[in-house]
């Protein structure tokens, strides 16, 4: 299971790359460890998120959707 996230970012309604931008936001004021969970409505943001974390180093501790929500977890790890 994963910890629990200590910000939750919705950026349902918005397109790439405002769901990545407003991520780092979110994990730029977090500190190395802590978990953001992102909700976003973009079918694109699964691609997106996988990039962004494999590219910056932070860890995308789970993704899932429901009903057209997707979920990101994401832990900060730099």
């Amino acid at each position: 299971m994963a910890d629990q996230p200590v910000m939750q970012i919705d950026t349902k309604g918005l397109c790439c790359p405002m769901p990545i931008l407003k991520a780092k936001k979110a994990i730029d004021s977090i500190a190395v460890g802590e978990v953001i969970e992102v909700l976003a409505t973009d079918p694109g943001s699964k691609a997106d998120f996988e990039s962004w974390t494999r590219t910056t180093g932070h860890e995308l501790v789970s993704s899932g959707e429901n009903g057209g929500v997707f979920t990101y977890q994401i832990r900060k790890t730099r």
